[in-house]
């Protein structure tokens, strides 16, 4: 899935290249070749789709050469993640219906690999022998308000895989705190592994009006009437994620519980958290950055200019040739209101 905006990391995501196409970790790979080199160890090219918005096709294009054209999947407008994924389902149920899928966003960090790998396959392997929705929840390390956390049901457990009691959205630090005590609850990754025959009955039950509506143009996919079919469709489809709309209803949900060193680079604060530190806290990236009497800040800057930054304390400080962030870091989640404005 890569289709999101990124307006969290403004100035430098933008609506015209969002993060899932910037090396936002400055490794020379951008999040979406990162997420296709993991996953080109798991399955062939051919076997992995990409679902973005029309006005990526040919960013996708040129970042993924080895994608053929057909793979990836262009949504008309943005209704969040269940109908991108009921929009998946149908291309791959033209062409295999029996198939196994794995569902990831595009502009993760996973540190571990050789974990994650080892994860999804252990995940395909149990999914495909059961009825069930399985989704990996990462061990939390701190009480993040940031993340969905998902409580297992420690009487249900089968190896590695433990059924999902409940799913909470962004909690308060309150009850962040409560949830890392209790030791029942994991972040939710937002990475899903299924049947195809599962999912879909899922929607069937969840998410009728959805599944209707794609079932109805279901002769039209891989043909030349998809992409008329496709915005009629998404006219009228609802915008709700899957968690809301299956994850959270469905009574057949399970979790591997892991630990790959997992972040959604959700915040500027996510690239502080796993960034290189100076020995005052400071995460600088760019040449000529210079500070004074300053900690634990996040400095970044994209011109060849000198940067002197003194008496600063938890900023987020952001230069771009054409924009200057200059925001406390606990005031972050302000960012995506500045730019709505800015964008009036």
């Amino acid at each position: 899935m890569a289709g999101g905006i990124g307006s969290r990391f403004w100035p430098i995501s933008l609506a015209e290249k969002p993060k899932q196409f910037l090396d936002i970790i400055g490794c020379g790979r951008t999040l979406i070749q990162q997420t296709y080199d993991r996953f080109i160890n798991i399955c062939p090219a051919e076997n992995i789709f990409i679902v973005t918005g029309e006005e990526y096709k040919e960013i996708v294009l040129d970042q993924l050469p080895s994608i053929k054209e057909d793979n990836i999947l262009t949504e008309p407008m943005r209704r969040n993640t269940a109908p991108c994924i009921a929009y998946s389902n149908y291309k791959i149920k033209k062409i295999n219906p029996n198939a196994n899928i794995v569902v990831t966003p595009a502009d993760h960090l996973i540190i571990n690999e050789d974990l994650f790998i080892q994860n999804i396959i252990d995940g395909i392997s149990f999914a495909q022998s059961r009825n069930i929705l399985l989704t990996l929840g990462i061990k939390p390390d701190r009480p993040a308000t940031g993340y969905g956390y998902i409580q297992i049901d420690n009487k249900e457990i089968s190896g590695d895989f433990i059924k999902a009691k409940s799913f909470t959205e962004k909690p308060n630090i309150e009850l962040a705190k409560f949830f890392i005590e209790s030791g029942e609850f994991y972040w939710n990754s937002g990475i899903f592994i299924w049947t195809l025959n599962s999912i879909d009955k899922a929607f069937n039950e969840f998410l009728p009006e959805i599944h209707n509506l794609f079932e109805e143009h279901y002769e039209s996919f891989n043909t030349p009437q998809e992409s008329s079919a496709l915005r009629k469709i998404y006219t009228d489809a609802k915008s709700i994620s899957i968690d809301y709309g299956v994850m959270e209803k469905a009574d057949n949900v399970y979790v591997l519980c892991t630990n790959f060193g997992w972040s959604d680079l959700g915040t500027w604060n996510s690239l502080y958290t796993i960034g290189g530190k100076d020995e005052y806290d400071n995460v600088k990236l760019g040449n000529d950055i210079s500070t004074y009497d300053s900690s634990g800040n996040y400095i970044r800057t994209t011109e060849d200019k000198i940067l002197a930054i003194k008496d600063m304390e938890d900023y987020i400080i952001v230069n771009t040739d054409k924009v200057l962030l200059i925001c406390k870091r606990e005031n972050e989640q302000d960012i995506k209101d500045i730019v709505n404005q800015l964008n009036k």
